[in-house]
């Protein structure tokens, strides 16, 4: 079969096969009386196994060593293609989510779609500095999605607290894509999602906080119930309360549960919860030293009853807190 043939048979042109023959890929088997190149089907069936490794990505040389080395192995050369082909769609997909964010920029010219391309590629800069200024230089100019997808992903403090403040003054639907991030299989993902959302504005952010009291995740619940405490609202007094037992922004947690005890009620309350956790039994002696100090920025009879109540009390420590505590009180 001439080269002619062998080029309409394939779909390959005659001049790739030469440089295939060139590179020594395809040998032809024979010539003709007139010197010209005769194929046989064994040719062109290696020239179909050629076409099919570069449809997969193979290079030239490499489809020269899966064809001719003996000792080739091709599961290795598989698991290359694969991580290029993931690689590659990785950097597709991130193309498609920038251009996607450019548009809804609706940006009016030219210059307006190359400064949100700047800004786009400043935000995932290796650089923090880079990144912190992209962030500060954000507001109405980046899609809050884009500002959404940074906060989540940024372990740089400093970075971080600018897109917090970026995404607080971007307008409507930063919170949701934030609640996004509240279910990250990754904590530290769960933990910046929770961070941003306390500095959202908005009875969305606020809603998104309340739901977030019942995470698994200790810390998403805590981080909620500072923010929620500081709004004044009350069903964070429960989770503000265990986080004294457990020891985890305990004196954070306490200032926020003095805060709330604005009114007899709530005082009531707190003092309540505070000395039954101190006396249910399953309280370790240091948390309930901390729950004691935590009774002192809490005011009213219910509080003064529940120190009095530990003057007593077999733990050194915590008898001789809450006998400090009354005497600053007055009612020691």
């Amino acid at each position: 079969m001439l080269i002619g043939e062998v080029a309409r048979r394939s779909g390959v042109s005659a001049r790739m096969l030469r440089h295939y023959e060139s590179l020594g890929l395809v040998r032809p088997s024979g010539r003709t009386g007139s010197g010209y190149r005769e194929y046989s089907g064994e040719d062109v069936r290696r020239v179909f196994h050629i076409e099919s490794l570069r449809a997969v990505g193979l290079s030239l040389r490499e489809i020269g060593r899966a064809l001719d080395d003996p000792g080739f192995t091709p599961s290795a050369l598989v698991d290359d293609l694969i991580l290029r082909t993931r690689e590659r769609i990785a950097a597709e997909t991130e193309l498609l989510t920038r251009l996607q964010r450019v548009r809804a920029a609706d940006p009016a010219a030219w210059e307006d779609v190359l400064q949100v391309l700047a800004l786009l590629r400043a935000l995932g800069s290796t650089s923090a500095g880079t990144r912190q200024r992209a962030a500060l230089a954000s507001v109405d100019e980046v899609p809050v999605e884009a500002l959404a997808q940074a906060a989540l992903g940024e372990g740089d403090p400093y970075v971080a607290g600018a897109l917090r403040w970026a995404l607080s003054r971007s307008g409507g639907g930063g919170a949701a894509l934030l609640a996004e991030g509240l279910s990250s299989p990754v904590a530290a993902v769960r933990e910046r999602a929770v961070r941003s959302l306390a500095e959202m504005p908005g009875r969305e952010a606020a809603t998104l906080l309340r739901d977030a009291l019942a995470s698994p995740d200790a810390v998403v619940r805590g981080r909620a119930a500072l923010a929620l405490g500081a709004q004044g609202e009350a069903a964070a007094i429960p989770v503000l309360v265990d986080m004294i037992v457990a020891g985890r922004n305990d004196t954070d947690a306490a200032d926020v549960l003095s805060s709330l005890a604005d009114d007899d009620t709530a005082a009531d309350r707190i003092a309540s919860l505070l000395a039954g956790r101190i006396g249910d039994g399953t309280t370790g002696p240091p948390a309930r030293g901390r729950l004691t100090q935590a009774l002192a920025g809490i005011p009213g009879p219910t509080a003064s009853r529940a120190l009095t109540g530990l003057l007593g009390d077999a733990d050194p420590a915590v008898s001789l807190t809450a006998a400090y505590l009354l005497r600053l009180r007055g009612d020691g």
